[in-house]
């Protein structure tokens, strides 16, 4: 598929890179356009060859002090008869966003200007809980821009896993040289050279999975450091916010990216320039978070191996802005 180069991308008002004129005008999926049954059918053929498979999600009850002001997630178990003690519901209540997630298109706009992907305008699009009695007859206000495209389309294809905590520890011989818990920029030549050690070259539609380390400290420290994520103000490693590390993402046209991290970009972002504006807003590139990337990360090292095919379903939440990736690696 054709593409421009990021600096081909006209601008929206003063943001660089917009790509709303890439697909068509009615586009709700964004890079996932990338996603093709040719380019789902190479990765399946060339990646899966042992048939093991490893999961990239957190349980849903994780983590108990979400970050972000989010709801802690509660999972209640009731009987369904009284009188049968062998008969079970569960009742979740939580928020799309507490644990291992896709960001949606609704997720993250264009503030400045209230305008989601594509120029929709915040305004237009509903708040609230609507009903929907018929499944064939749905408020398209409801629907425009919901995660429910991706999760009819399946975000499938080639994964390739950077494993940075790795690649700066020396396989765990010297201490990671950064906090995943406080402020630190991941660069494009730290992207650049983990891939090159990895022996990794990327492809379009790749999709692209950064363990930076949060779930490997969040495991690492006791309860108090871990419910005190949830009350404090949110400091985070990851990705820079730079006019590079944009080139960098979209010449490499990824399909989604998604890292361990509770928000991809490192957090807070400088000056309020957030990297979700562009790679959601402008591109309509899903973003995922809270990924556990612990056992894929030991797979890989042991199989020598940084690529695998990707799947995740996303839950079907008309008009979603977000919701649990529910996503696995197989080799």
């Amino acid at each position: 598929m054709s593409l421009p180069t990021f600096k081909e991308l006209p601008n929206f008002e003063e943001f660089t890179g917009c790509a709303w004129g890439v697909w068509p005008e009615d586009d709700e999926l964004g890079t996932v356009n990338l996603l093709t049954e040719d380019v789902v059918l190479q990765a399946a053929k060339e990646e899966i060859r042992t048939g093991k498979a490893v999961s990239l999600n957190w349980p849903l009850n994780f983590p108990e002090k979400p970050m972000f002001h989010r709801k802690t997630p509660e999972v209640t178990q009731v009987l369904k008869m009284s009188e049968y003690s062998a008969l079970r519901d569960d009742i979740l209540d939580l928020n799309s966003q507490s644990g291992t997630q896709w960001d949606g298109m609704k997720h993250f706009g264009i503030l400045e200007h209230h305008v989601y992907y594509k120029g929709i305008k915040s305004d237009t699009l509903p708040l609230g809980r609507h009903a929907i009695l018929d499944p064939l007859n749905v408020d398209p206000k409801l629907t425009k821009l919901g995660i429910q495209n991706w999760a009819n389309h399946g975000i499938c294809g080639r994964g390739v896993l950077l494993d940075l905590v790795d690649y700066f520890t020396e396989s765990g011989t010297k201490p990671l040289p950064y906090d995943p818990l406080t402020t630190h920029a991941i660069t494009v030549e730290d992207l650049r050279a983990c891939a090159k050690k990895q022996g990794v070259a990327f492809r379009q539609g790749d999709i692209l999975i950064l363990r930076v380390g949060f779930i490997q400290k969040y495991n690492s420290v006791d309860n108090d450091a871990r419910a005190a994520l949830g009350s404090k103000e949110e400091t985070f490693a990851g990705i820079e916010q730079t006019e590079e590390m944009k080139a960098f993402l979209w010449d490499n046209h990824f399909a989604a990216i998604a890292s361990d991290q509770p928000a991809l970009e490192r957090w807070p972002a400088p000056e309020k320039k957030y990297l979700h504006q562009t790679i959601l807003g402008l591109w309509g590139m899903p973003i995922g978070e809270f990924f556990d990337l612990e056992v894929l990360s030991k797979t890989c090292k042991e199989l020598n191996r940084y690529t695998f095919y990707f799947t995740s379903w996303p839950l079907p939440i008309i008009g979603g802005c977000a919701s649990p990736a529910n996503a696995s690696a197989t080799f």
